[in-house]
Parts: structure tokens; sequence; C-alpha cells
């Protein structure tokens, strides 16, 4: 009895670790995140929460992270399957960054120079 504990134990710890290390974000600007240059002003649309996530996955939310419709937000890039990392600003002045699906956003301008 006390063996098939640990051994669930082990194999929770494994898990969570591969978990964690399938929520590596890629690297903004790679093949697998091109960067959006300028990065872009987006408003959420859509009914509902926008959920954040820590990289490209939905295995990867962010407990109690989200937008709302109308928020703006700026993204910074965009993957092939329908994910923009982005950054939030609250009317208070935190900020969080993350990934979010690109079908709830759209474009309404760009930020900064192009390049």
């Amino acid at each position: 009895m006390r063996t098939l504990g640990l051994g669930i134990l082990i194999a929770g710890i494994l898990f969570s670790h591969a978990a964690q290390a399938a929520c590596t974000a890629p690297e903004t600007g790679s093949d697998k995140a091109p960067a959006l240059s300028p990065p872009l002003a987006q408003i959420v649309t859509g009914n509902g929460r926008l959920q954040f996530y820590s990289a490209p996955s939905s295995r990867c939310s962010m407990k109690g992270v989200f937008v709302i419709p109308k928020d703006q937000l700026i993204a910074y890039a965009q993957t092939r399957d329908g994910w923009t990392s982005v950054m939030y600003l609250s009317p208070a002045g935190d900020d969080v960054t993350g990934w979010v699906r690109s079908a709830r956003l759209k474009t309404t301008g760009t930020i900064g120079p192009k390049q």
C-alpha cells in the first residue's frame, strides 16, 4: 500500500513537470511566433471573458486572468494556429502579458513606427 502511494506521488510530480514544460511560450519573433512589427492595437470582441494563457495552449490557462469585450490590448506576435501574444494595461496601471485566442481580437491600429 505504501509503495502504491509513493508511485502515485511520483507520477503526479512527473505529470506536473511535463505540464509545466509544455507551457513554455515560444520566443517572439521565432518561426513559431512571428513578431508583429509594429505591434498592433487590438480590442476584445465577442461575448464573455477572454482567458489569458501563459503559452499558446489550452492547457496553460492563467487562473483568474482574463479580459472582457471592449478591453484594449497590444499584440506582439501571432502563431499560425490562432494564438496572439498580448499585453493588457489596466486603468490602475497594472499590466499582464500572456496569450489569448486570436479569433476574439479586432485590430484597431498600430503602436509605434513601422520597422
